[in-house]
């Protein structure tokens, strides 16, 4: 609503001082004045519970938050990116509402920190970039909001001193707690002797406040953090601006020479000199000649190996030989898109004399570390084939499929002149993408419903008994299992394996049961209920 003045009127009077406190510290924002419900929320939701159904209710609040205070003409609403993140956001956070899982959890919380990047800086494009600068964005939101909060007009000069002495303790405190939790963790005297001491305090506020304690207070203060983070922008430029710096293809560069006719001449004297296309291209074609001879021996070593009717002899030792080979590969396949990419970072893109042949024996190389790369999948099969699933084996075959996908736009970079940021840009997003696809699985009761078959003559029970609560009723589905198996195993104390007996297997499963069961009758809240906890308790009463 604008003010407009009756003619002969004049402005108020504002005395510089007013003028200077008002333009230091402007009038809080819609979204900061969201903040008191957001930190009323986030304290209901998650104070004393588990992650289930109360991150997506406040995932969605963020994310409404912001749809909601974005103007309609915002340059972020135009973004791509900015979608992807929203639904990103609310997709994992359902996740975390079925399953509870720990990926889950990491793709909600790396997504609305996408989100809030891209709606701090909405040209963006790099997924890291917009992670950093929400993060840097949500690191100073706390300090910008105490520093708009003032004491009341009408109060005396000893609370507006008090105020002021408050906020200007508010930063030490903090630095002082940081620091607390570094000692803590440093040095178990003081950790022990702290501990007595806040507990002291905790009870003399208990008694001051009989509601309120001092957990509760640090908790709450979590929260006015977060939301702050979530719902204040900062600017930050500093990303966003260094990407502006690269293109997505590769420019031909004709500076840097001894002539008046380009931006930025070079006329030093020059001792050494500089390596000319015509070698650079000689050592490219050697290096891609002499590698490709010596990966096609590998594979078709491999090939001959792996590919056809492997059968490991009695004694092989099949973790040894996934571990090894695997990582080994893996680094060499890394190691050849390195190489790639150092080759066509430049000029030798325009290479016209050369350029064919040297696309060639690099797209050549490119599909047999493709090759290499099924080798790779094949060893892991193998290995879940004869001793079933564990995290590890997962993950190799999702990393599997971003070297595939690398290896595509490694492509596109030989082919079309692309620029490393390019294929950077195009892999963070392939990484964002199987990060929500790891969410969107219940890994744990698969892993454990794919071991637990009697074709498997070594069963880690410890393994399975380590895992979420969720999947304990598949172990009491197939509980009769463990009295027929060979051998049945659980790392020590000390890290090593060792074999226990089919009634020690039994007395764990027991214990184990009794605990879940306990802590589901004792937990009657539903802010922090997954569906999967949900079911569990279901089926093990």
């Amino acid at each position: 609503m604008e003010t407009s003045l009756q003619p002969g009127a004049q402005w108020p009077a504002v005395s510089p001082a007013t003028f200077a406190t008002t333009a230091a510290h402007p009038p809080l924002t819609k979204a900061q004045k969201l903040l008191p419900l957001g930190v009323l929320l986030f304290d209901w939701l998650f104070w004393q519970e588990n992650r289930g159904v109360n991150v997506f209710l406040f995932g969605l609040f963020v994310v409404v938050a912001q749809l909601v205070l974005l103007p309609r003409v915002a340059a972020v609403r135009r973004s791509g990116y900015f979608w992807l993140a929203v639904a990103g956001s609310l997709f994992s956070g359902a996740m975390v509402a079925v399953y509870g899982s720990g990926v889950a959890m990491l793709a909600w919380a790396a997504s609305l920190l996408m989100l809030l990047g891209y709606v701090n800086q909405p040209h963006l494009k790099l997924v890291l970039y917009a992670v950093l600068t929400a993060a840097n964005s949500a690191a100073q939101a706390w300090l910008r909001v105490l520093r708009g909060v003032r004491a009341p007009r009408q109060s005396g000069a000893g609370v507006r001193r008090g105020w002021f002495y408050g906020r200007l303790l508010v930063v030490p405190v903090v630095i002082l707690g940081a620091f607390h939790l570094l000692f803590a963790v440093a040095n178990p005297v003081y950790d022990r002797l702290s501990g007595r001491a806040l507990a002291l305090l905790g009870n003399w506020l208990a008694r001051l406040i009989p509601d309120i304690s001092l957990g509760h207070l640090l908790f709450v203060a979590l929260g006015f953090v977060l939301v702050a983070g979530a719902l204040v922008a900062v600017p930050v430029y500093a990303f966003a601006d260094h990407e502006s710096r690269f293109g997505e293809f590769v420019r031909r560069q004709r500076d840097r020479v001894a002539s008046f006719g380009v931006r930025r001449p070079d006329f030093r004297w020059k001792t050494v000199k500089a390596l000319d296309l015509r070698k650079e291209f000689y050592a490219a074609a050697a290096v891609f000649g002499l590698v490709n001879v010596l990966l096609l021996a590998v594979n078709a070593i491999d090939i001959n190996w792996l590919w056809f009717g492997f059968e490991p002899a009695p004694g092989f030792d099949l973790a040894q030989f996934v571990h090894e080979g695997t990582y080994v590969l893996i680094f060499s396949i890394l190691l050849a898109m390195g190489i790639v990419l150092w080759f066509f970072r430049r000029n030798l893109n325009f290479y016209q004399p050369g350029l064919r042949w040297l696309r060639s024996g690099a797209t050549v190389w490119v599909l047999q570390n493709a090759v290499l790369a099924v080798s790779v999948g094949l060893r892991n099969y193998y290995y879940i084939l004869h001793s079933g699933v564990a995290y590890k084996r997962i993950g190799v075959c999702f990393f599997l499929l971003l070297v595939f996908f690398g290896l595509g736009t490694v492509l596109l970079k030989i082919w079309q002149r692309r620029s490393a940021y390019s294929l950077v840009r195009l892999n963070a997003l392939a990484v964002y993408a199987v990060l929500l696809m790891l969410a969107a699985g219940n890994w744990e009761v698969w892993i454990a419903e794919y071991n637990l078959q009697p074709r498997f003559r070594s069963i880690d029970i410890g393994f399975l008994l380590n895992m979420p609560d969720r999947v304990l009723p598949t172990l009491q589905a197939r509980r009769a299992l463990l009295n027929h198996t060979a051998q049945l195993t659980m790392d020590s104390e000390y890290g090593t394996g060792q074999v226990i007996t089919a009634e020690d297997a039994q007395r764990r499963l027991d214990y184990a049961l009794h605990n879940a069961k306990a802590e589901y009758a004792a937990y009657t809240h539903w802010q922090g209920l997954n569906y999967a906890d949900w079911q569990a308790r279901q089926t093990m009463r």
